[in-house]
């Protein structure tokens, strides 16, 4: 089921290249009237990630964050710690204040010692964006300790509702601003579609629900997913052999 893992990012055009940067971050940290907006639809993704530590007396719970970008899921999780965060990209985080809350910074998952063991794992509007999402997947599986919950929203990519959205937000104001095709970007980005997310979700994990902000799946904006009972055998098969082909064996 994995034949199209890992993935290929599409190159950006040189044009897009010399603007990626300072538009990413500005994007992060909703700088624009359209990333502002976004930001604020966003806190969705946000708060459903952390509504299992709205209680101080919950937050006591070893946490890894996968993509934690500008580390902005920490205004909703104030109280967690130990907090460790997944993030290859140091200039999102560098200089920022909230720093200070974690404990470990990895650039990759593979890094993380194999003895580290997390309550929860977590990640927002992260997992369309990586090419090896299967890999990345069993490893939490393996890392999750016992009754560990894994939790990540992402945007409804792939559906019309969600396309709809972009264009009609980010992608004008791209547009307007740059001259150039936000979809080329999104492209880039975006590697993997909510369909496709949930598919490894469900290939990896017993137990997997999944919420909506919108009608249904295919009508809605973003999805939040909640994960618990890792098939430990098959993340480990898949972490040790990361080939589509000889990691079908079946597992209840």
């Amino acid at each position: 089921m994995f034949e199209n893992f890992p993935k290929t990012r599409p190159p950006l055009p040189k044009e897009i290249q010399a603007v990626y940067s300072a538009h990413y971050k500005s994007n992060r940290e909703g700088k624009t009237t359209a990333s502002s907006l976004a930001q604020r639809m966003e806190s969705w993704l946000h708060t459903q990630v952390a509504r299992d530590v709205a209680n101080l007396e919950d937050s006591a719970k070893v946490t890894l964050e996968l993509g934690a970008g500008t580390l902005n899921q920490l205004h909703y999780e104030p109280a967690v710690y130990p907090y460790d965060i997944v993030e290859p990209f140091t200039d999102l985080y560098k200089n920022s204040p909230l720093l200070r809350k974690v404990r470990n910074i990895y650039s990759d998952i593979s890094e993380i010692p194999t003895s580290c063991s997390y309550s929860r794992i977590t990640s927002v509007a992260t997992l369309e964006h990586i090419c090896n999402l299967p890999e990345v997947i069993a490893m939490s599986g393996l890392l999750l300790a016992e009754n560990g919950v894994f939790r990540a929203s992402i945007p409804s990519e792939g559906t019309w509702l969600w396309t709809l959205g972009w264009k009609l937000t980010t992608g004008l104001e791209f547009k307007l601003k740059y001259g150039f095709n936000y979809g080329l970007l999104m492209k880039h980005e975006h590697v993997n579609t909510a369909n496709e997310i949930e598919e490894v979700l469900e290939y990896f994990f017993r137990d997997v629900t999944c919420k909506v902000f919108g009608l249904s799946k295919a009508i809605s904006l973003y999805r939040y997913y909640e994960c618990r009972n890792p098939k430990t055998d098959r993340c480990r098969q898949f972490s040790n052999n990361p080939n589509p082909r000889n990691s079908e064996q079946p597992e209840p």
